[in-house]
Parts: C-alpha cells; sequence; structure tokens
C-alpha cells in the first residue's frame, strides 16, 4: 500500500512538472500558445506583466467559478460527497501557486527560440520542433497528473465542473472551453494591441495534438501506471 501512495505521489508530480514545462516550452517557441493559457500569456504580453503571475490569477479565477459551480449543483442536486468536492476546489489554489512558480522557473532558464538574429523562415523548422516538443510533453503531464485522481489543475477542473453542471461530456465542454479563452485572447489583442498576440498555427496544433497526445500515452502507459499505482480504471 506504501509503495502504491509512494508511486502515485511521484507520478502525480512529475506529471505536473512536465506539463509546466510543456506549457512555458509553448511559449517560447512563438507559434501561438495552448488555449488554456492564451488569456493569461495575451495579458502578460500586452501589459509586461509576469506570465506566471497571470496564469495564478486566472487559476484563482478558475477555482472562484468551480466553486460557484459546484455550491449552486450541491444546493441543487445534493450530494455526500459534497464537503470533499469543495475542498478539492480550494486546494487547487496552493497547486496553482507551486505550478506556476515553476512555469516562471522553466521560463526564467529556457531560452526563447521565436527571437535572434534568424529570419521567420529560417527559424521557423527549430520553432515547429520546440512546438511538437511542447504539446508532447502538455499531452504527457496532463494524462500522468489527471490519471493518479488527486488535486487537478484548474484548468481542467472548471472544465469538469462546467462538464457536470451543463450534463455533457467533458471532451465536448473542453472544446467549447478551449474557443471561449480563443476568442477572449483574440479580442484582447485586437482591442489593446492592435494584433493578434499568443494565437497562431501552435494554437491549432495544440487543441489537435493534445488530446492525442493523451490517448497514446494512456493506451501505452495507463495501465502500468494504474496497477503501479493501485488506481482502478474504470
Amino acid at each position: 500500500m506504501k509503495k502504491q501512495i509512494y508511486y502515485r505521489a511521484v507520478f502525480y508530480i512529475v506529471g505536473l512538472l512536465i506539463l509546466a514545462m510543456g506549457l512555458t516550452l509553448n511559449t517560447k517557441a512563438g507559434l501561438g500558445v495552448s488555449p488554456i493559457i492564451s488569456v493569461s500569456y495575451s495579458t502578460s504580453e500586452i501589459f509586461g506583466c509576469n506570465f506566471g503571475d497571470m496564469t495564478m490569477v486566472l487559476y484563482c479565477i478558475f477555482v472562484a467559478v468551480e466553486l460557484v459551480l459546484h455550491f449552486v449543483r450541491g444546493r441543487t442536486s445534493p450530494q455526500k460527497n459534497q464537503k470533499l468536492i469543495l475542498l478539492m476546489d480550494i486546494l487547487q489554489i496552493p497547486l496553482s501557486l507551486i505550478f506556476t512558480r515553476f512555469l516562471n522557473l522553466f521560463g526564467a532558464f529556457l531560452p526563447d527560440f521565436s527571437s535572434g538574429t534568424d529570419s521567420w523562415d529560417q527559424n521557423f523548422p527549430l520553432r515547429l520542433l520546440v512546438l511538437i516538443l511542447a504539446i508532447v510533453c502538455t499531452g504527457v503531464g496532463a494524462a500522468m497528473s489527471l490519471s493518479m485522481r488527486i488535486v487537478p489543475n484548474p484548468g481542467d477542473g472548471i472544465v469538469q465542473a462546467i462538464a457536470d453542471c451543463i450534463h455533457k461530456n467533458v471532451g465536448f465542454t473542453k472544446n467549447c472551453f478551449d474557443l471561449l479563452n480563443i476568442t477572449i485572447t483574440i479580442t484582447l489583442g485586437l482591442l489593446l494591441a492592435d494584433r493578434l498576440v499568443g494565437v497562431g498555427i501552435g494554437t491549432v496544433l495544440a487543441v489537435i495534438g493534445v488530446g492525442r497526445v493523451i490517448a497514446l500515452f494512456q493506451h501505452f502507459a495507463g495501465k502500468k501506471m494504474a496497477a503501479l499505482s493501485g488506481i482502478a480504471i474504470s
């Protein structure tokens, strides 16, 4: 039992670190970021703020929305585990604080592949390679951390909360939520910077690629990880 708890904790922490690495690489490629961080990234770029700090603010907003949705749902459809659900929501705040510090740490050490003396065409293959690596890391990190069923990342938590409230599947809700984030990001860029900020081919590839990476990782490693960590596969 102790060994299973150990594996579960290790997979969860490593998954969050890989996820943070993937999201940071996504911003460094300069080809457009993942929809879930597009609002915080564009805001940090437009106003010259710290990306990790803006992501923390965004995550706190997500958690606040989750708390409201779960509270309202609990009043209309009482559940035995209502207090546990609200506790898991609140625990996302300290998780977010730690997670966004890793975003800043990786951001400080990783080079910006979109800058330099090379022209856009000369630098594009390298940036595309970095983007692909970012998508792989994001998918693997998300799959590892989510499958351990501990405290979810607020970006995933809010999607699940909305899906529960509107009685739709998570995939459909995720697509709608990504579209909402992209719309907000485009609007902020055009209104405040007169250009698109954080939205590009990388955004499209992230929408398509991250889900596929999660599915592939779960197919090849999901059962083994579940067995080691004592997680029942539904």
